[in-house]
């Protein structure tokens, strides 16, 4: 039966994430002034790092935003429905049975391998008219891209470039993350070197960490990812960017367990105090992850487990995450201050997500990409 109710409310969800568009636009626009010269774009694949990819493109597009990057060919038509006049770049190549959507969406395939190719001048053969695309250069990550032996064959094949209207010569850094990496030196020049194969097209290499090393690697277009959505980009150093996204699970229910007593599966933590727990309606089937619990996982014996927060107040994790919820022990929190309904955040301005990430053994990549659909999503401008 239809009811004609809004049923992504939080209301009737047990977890719930509050996306900051204002703070998205914010980030967008600092990694814009570091990147210079050079136009900057935004990743929005994996449905926007899990923000929603729809409102995620209007925020930016509106901010200014010309440039969008995808995964796959699905992805670019969300994004397009919303964009109609951005480029939208799609990073993950094509296959033939693709080339229709991508003709009626314009969208633009960045082509990494000898196949995708000759699947893209066949396409432009029967178009009878050059075709957008992209060519991505693997200067030394051996993951996608074409090695420098096919760049030379291609750039020298007149008839095939004259079928593509090019549009961006692209590479990937691997060791970004880590600033002053000789490793993104070495891919920087062998990138710069085999660029004069394809003179008069715009260059791009930055990803977030790149763009947040602010040396020299902006070129012609920055392509800034993980940061846009608060993570952090750099390893061992701060992270200048606003948080975007706020999970906070809503409290089942309190109650008294006694000191020596056991709490869930494994009965992996037992009490050294008279405890009071909150248990959470969030857990691993929500993209929460079990490795964060802060008993029963091996990595507990070398790291602090997650936290969550409750109007600034810390408060630790107890046992096992399970499937569907989480306790913590709020003994310290006045009876009075805290009751079932209530939210504790779990990430966001008080917790950053990579701290939960570091306590589970991941990144903030995956966290936020994780985050499951039983959560209500609400925006904030």
């Amino acid at each position: 039966m239809t009811t004609g109710k809004d049923f992504t409310g939080s209301d009737l969800a047990g977890g719930r994430l509050t996306i900051d568009l204002a703070a998205l636009v914010a980030n967008w626009r600092h990694l814009a002034r570091l990147a210079g010269s050079a136009e900057c774009g935004a990743v929005v694949k994996a449905n926007a790092y899990g923000c929603g990819i729809e409102r995620v493109v209007e925020a930016l597009e509106h901010a200014g935003c010309k440039t969008f990057f995808v995964a796959l060919p699905d992805e670019g038509l969300r994004a397009r429905a919303i964009a109609a006049n951005a480029r939208i770049f799609v990073l993950n190549g094509i296959f033939s049975d693709a080339v229709p959507h991508f003709l009626d969406a314009n969208l633009i395939p960045i082509l990494g391998s000898v196949p995708e190719v000759e699947c893209w001048s066949d396409a432009a053969k029967i178009a009878e008219r050059p075709l957008p695309c992209a060519l991505h250069f693997d200067s030394g990550m051996n993951r996608l891209g074409l090695l420098p032996r096919e760049l030379q064959r291609l750039a020298a094949d007149k008839a095939t470039m004259d079928r593509f209207d090019l549009q961006l010569f692209m590479t990937h850094y691997a060791c970004a993350d880590d600033v002053g990496h000789p490793k993104t030196a070495l891919q920087r020049e062998v990138f710069v070197q085999h660029a004069e194969l394809v003179p008069g097209v715009a260059q791009s290499t930055a990803n977030s960490a790149a763009i947040l090393q602010a040396d020299g690697h902006g070129f012609d277009l920055a392509r800034p990812g993980i940061a846009l959505y608060g993570g952090e980009a750099l390893n061992d150093a701060p992270n200048p960017m606003q948080p975007v996204v706020k999970l906070e699970g809503r409290i089942i229910q309190i109650k008294k367990a006694m000191k020596g007593e056991s709490v869930g599966y494994g009965g992996a933590e037992t009490l050294t105090r008279d405890s009071r727990l909150a248990y959470l309606s969030v857990g691993y089937a929500d993209g929460y992850p079990r490795a964060a619990s802060n008993m029963g996982v091996p990595m507990r014996a070398v790291s602090t487990a997650a936290r969550a927060a409750h109007k600034g107040q810390i408060l630790k994790g107890v046992g096992r995450v399970s499937m569907d919820m989480m306790a913590f022990d709020v003994t310290d929190v006045p009876e009075t201050d805290i009751a079932p309904g209530d939210w504790l955040e779990l990430f966001g301005p008080t917790i950053p997500v990579d701290d939960v990430a570091r306590a589970a053994g991941t990144i903030g990549y995956e966290l936020l990409t994780g985050l499951g659909n039983r959560y209500s999503r609400e925006y904030v401008r």
